[in-house]
């Protein structure tokens, strides 16, 4: 089995239980590491995520060990960076052995084209939105934040985190119909010069499952923040699942 998971968003400052939380998304790895063949983490996984030369963020002990123990036994951890975790430097790769994207990729699976990403920045007109973008993926402004304190620099990230999902919270987790929701905008024009069977994302925090034309369907995974969904391929079919075990 391949499975999919994007936006645990952990140590969110909007999570009343940020240890169950944790051991939630660990459970749910354990379960799935009996059959996985690979597992895809397309961005977001972390709420805020900045590697120093010598320090990583404090916590998420238990995730990341769960995250070392399947790459030791030989299942493949894909981890595609989102809005919230573009600051990894090679931490995640060295020390727990996951495959690091930082950007979309199309991948052949068993025979079928998945196009992947996380979905921020994709068909988006927001000119605030690319121009903070742009900033957080600029290297000179990365090397800046590294001069912040550890302490400083972690407070700050957190709280941007929690005022920004507090001002999007209308539009969060409600679907807004094909006419407005950007990624489906997006995977609608992709497929029109490329042939691709499935274009997966996450970022949108909404479950989605939608047949396009020339057979292509888009697929949002929801989160596992709020709705604890993801995605299941098994050499022929996709299907989501949505985790049902809270202890």
């Amino acid at each position: 089995m391949i499975y999919f998971i994007a936006d645990a968003h952990l140590g969110s400052r909007l999570v009343k239980d940020p240890r169950k939380h944790e051991m939630r998304l660990v459970n749910w790895l354990d379960r799935v590491k009996k059959d996985a063949e690979a597992i895809y983490m397309l961005g977001d996984m972390f709420d805020f995520w900045f590697e120093y030369k010598s320090v990583v963020p404090r916590g998420f002990a238990r995730f990341l060990g769960k995250m070392a123990e399947l790459t030791d036994s030989g299942i493949e951890i894909h981890y595609f960076t989102g809005n919230h975790d573009v600051w990894t430097f090679g931490y995640l790769e060295r020390e727990i052995g996951l495959i690091v994207h930082r950007g979309n990729e199309t991948i052949n699976i068993h025979g079928k084209k998945f196009f992947l990403a996380h979905g921020d920045g994709l068909f988006v007109d927001d000119k605030g939105f690319k121009l903070i973008r742009s900033i957080f993926h600029c290297k000179i402004c990365q090397k800046m934040f590294q001069w912040i304190p550890p302490d400083i620099g972690q407070n700050f990230g957190y709280n941007w985190s929690k005022n920004n999902r507090l001002k999007i919270q209308e539009i969060e987790n409600k679907y807004q119909g094909e006419e407005n929701e950007t990624l489906v905008i997006f995977a609608k024009n992709y497929v029109k010069s490329h042939e691709v069977d499935f274009l997966i994302f996450g970022h949108r925090h909404i479950e989605l499952d939608l047949q396009l034309q020339n057979q292509s369907r888009i697929i949002i995974l929801g989160d596992f923040v709020g709705i604890f969904s993801y995605g299941i391929f098994d050499g022929e079919n996709f299907w989501l699942e949505t985790d049902t075990d809270e202890n």
